[in-house]
């Protein structure tokens, strides 16, 4: 005995809906608000970290030349590994476009003639069909392929009692072990 229990699908009233949309944008927003809060703080202790908070006051101008100057070598050193980069790029994009521009060389050459479609009557794809058969004069015979059969073995029907004073002893044993391989 089965027992079917049938669910019953649960309509929503419009002003229900209209409540649950704006709870569940409420919802969304807040939580847009708190992660782009998280983001900022998260950005703020990496810059943090990885970049000394600069102290000005009380330096003179020496050390602010000197500062500067620093700062400029960085900078330089920085600029060279990114032409590095934008030329290690250029190379690579210029040999991508070789090689497609030679794939659609490759392919240009190798374009296969497109077929056009014929309409024929009945009549004519049966004659067509007919004249071709009648002018190959094919052999089917030849076309089949030959399968050998396997000569099935045939025991020898000989007196039982000589087999077996064959096959005692050692050597019966031997021609036994040999005939297994």
């Amino acid at each position: 005995m089965t027992c079917i229990v049938f669910q019953k699908k649960t309509k929503y009233t419009a002003t229900r809906r209209l409540l649950l949309k704006s709870k569940l944008l409420k919802k969304a927003t807040s939580m847009l608000a708190a992660e782009k809060e998280q983001n900022k703080r998260e950005r703020d202790e990496a810059l943090n970290e990885r970049v000394p908070p600069l102290k000005l006051s009380g330096l003179s101008a020496q050390e602010l030349q000197e500062l500067c100057k620093e700062l400029h070598r960085k900078i330089d050193v920085v600029d060279e590994a990114r032409y590095d980069l934008e030329m290690k790029v250029d190379k690579n994009e210029k040999e991508i476009q070789s090689l497609t521009q030679k794939i659609w060389e490759m392919k240009g050459t190798k374009q296969r003639t497109k077929l056009k479609r014929v309409k024929k009557s009945h009549d004519a794809k049966l004659d067509a069909l007919t004249e071709s058969k009648m002018s190959s004069k094919s052999d089917f015979k030849a076309n089949l392929k030959t399968v050998k059969k396997e000569d099935e073995k045939k025991e020898e029907v000989t007196d039982w009692r000589k087999n077996v004073e064959a096959m005692s002893g050692m050597e019966g044993r031997k021609k036994l072990f040999d005939a297994g391989q």
